[in-house]
């Protein structure tokens, strides 16, 4: 039956629907009218067909996503009293974050002990973690440690190269899943997509030519992404074959890459915040859709807002809506055979294995970091988001379209939402964070 289904009907080749549209466009230019161009350089094409896909095998998660409630914990009872609530709520991972150590036996009392859970320490004390890692003993424990991200986006090691790679030595000797590389911190400072896939892939290099091929089993990613709807779904598939790609030259075969994926707080803004409830949706579906092991939304109010239940609910409603109702449980294979995504994926993916060479000729990511070049390429291109947020060729709707004059803001922020000033010393210029709405922002709260 579906032989003759599809033998009804001739095939048609891509020239004959290029021949067709230049038709239909009476004349105007079929390149300047229909083809755009993407910031990593690639001319965005009208139509896609079956000469377009790939058929590449992308080694997927097996079960789908882990819907992930982020909680600070500052008093340990109620950090707990938060996490119970949020796995009762629908929630079926936790992060945790913290800037000190903490008693882990009241943090986790009452979990269930297949919950996978997530530690980002603002600190690196081998020992506490160690301690950690040898309590909660489980596979699905991610001590979220990664020295070379704080030097990024600090500036500055916790105390020195040599003493945090000792003291990372000690907790890889002694626990599972300890290495995290901070994806996240090049999206959200500007890298385009193809500048964030190879700096994450060479900044986990470091880690593979410090401590050799083993370690690869305790490495794990942390991404955002952004509202580029499909790019940002071919962004994580794209990291999978390249990260697979890399261990194949370590003699590590089929070794899955563990990815945890949240917004991205470039594109969030503080006024018409409602707003970012939409751009959060898009940016967890293609979180999803990519193949992501564990999605942690963002609050709609993050930026500005103290944590909060309401914030912290609505935003783990919105993946229990996408996974429950919307029925992406297992969505993790959609993509397969989308010619579009197919071809981005694949493009972006050499790009961005062309600019991870480039900086292994060059000594590596370390040195690239100390002698300001990774920094400067992301600037560049963070400045040319700027530009066209500026000149309205990049839309935040709220912000620098359709702007409400009556909406006040000045009175509401308990946190500082933007980039802050610190005069520090430090060895490297770090890799600054920043939102792209920052200084429209800005100059609208002085004038309120």
């Amino acid at each position: 039956m579906t032989k003759f289904l599809f033998n009804e009907f001739e095939g048609t080749s891509p020239e004959a629907w290029k021949q067709k549209i230049q038709v239909d466009l009476k004349g105007a230019d079929y390149n300047k009218t229909l083809l755009w161009q993407t910031n990593e350089g690639f001319n965005i094409r009208p139509f896609y067909t079956k000469q377009d896909g790939t058929n590449t095998k992308i080694n997927l998660p097996k079960k789908g996503f882990k819907i992930c409630q982020t909680i600070f914990i500052d008093d340990v009872k109620i950090a707990n009293s938060l996490a119970v609530d949020a796995l009762k709520r629908g929630a079926n991972a936790i992060q945790f974050k913290a800037s000190k150590p903490f008693d882990p036996k009241n943090l986790l009392k009452n979990f269930p002990g297949d919950t996978p859970i997530y530690f980002q320490l603002s600190f690196l004390d081998s020992n506490f973690k160690t301690k950690l890692a040898k309590f909660c003993h489980a596979t699905n424990t991610y001590i979220q440690t990664d020295i070379i991200g704080n030097l990024a986006a600090t500036g500055n090691w916790f105390f020195n190269l040599k003493e945090d790679y000792n003291q990372l030595e000690k907790v890889i000797s002694a626990s599972n899943n300890c290495i995290s590389v901070s994806g996240e911190l090049y999206q959200n400072a500007g890298a385009n997509i193809s500048q964030q896939l190879a700096y994450t892939l060479a900044h986990a290099n470091e880690y593979l030519n410090q401590f050799g091929a083993n370690v690869a089993d305790k490495i794990s990613f942390n991404f955002a992404v952004s509202s580029n709807y499909f790019f940002e779904i071919a962004k994580i598939r794209a990291f999978r074959i390249l990260w697979e790609s890399l261990l194949k030259e370590y003699g590590v075969e089929n070794k899955e890459a563990h990815i945890f994926t949240q917004p991205s707080l470039r594109n969030k803004t503080l006024y018409d915040y409602n707003v970012n409830m939409l751009r959060t949706t898009s940016e967890c579906m293609s979180a999803i859709l990519g193949g992501s092991n564990t999605v942690a939304n963002v609050a709609y109010d993050e930026i500005y807002h103290k944590s909060n239940e309401f914030g912290a609910r609505i935003s783990r409603n919105q993946l229990l809506i996408l996974q429950q109702e919307s029925n992406l449980q297992e969505a993790q294979n959609f993509a397969d055979g989308t010619y579009y995504i197919e071809s981005i994926t694949n493009q972006l993916a050499e790009k961005a294995l062309d600019i991870f060479k480039q900086i292994e000729k060059s000594g590596g990511f370390l040195k690239q970091l100390k002698a300001g070049i990774i920094q400067k390429k992301i600037t560049e291109n963070a400045l040319k988001e700027e530009e066209k947020f500026n000149n309205k060729e990049t839309i935040l709707l709220g912000s620098n379209l359709q702007i409400n004059k009556a909406d006040k803001m000045k009175q509401d922020l308990e946190l500082y939402p933007f980039v802050k000033q610190r005069n520090i010393k430090t060895l490297i210029a770090p890799i600054i964070r920043k939102r792209l709405s920052e200084n429209l922002e800005k100059e609208r709260l002085d004038h309120e």
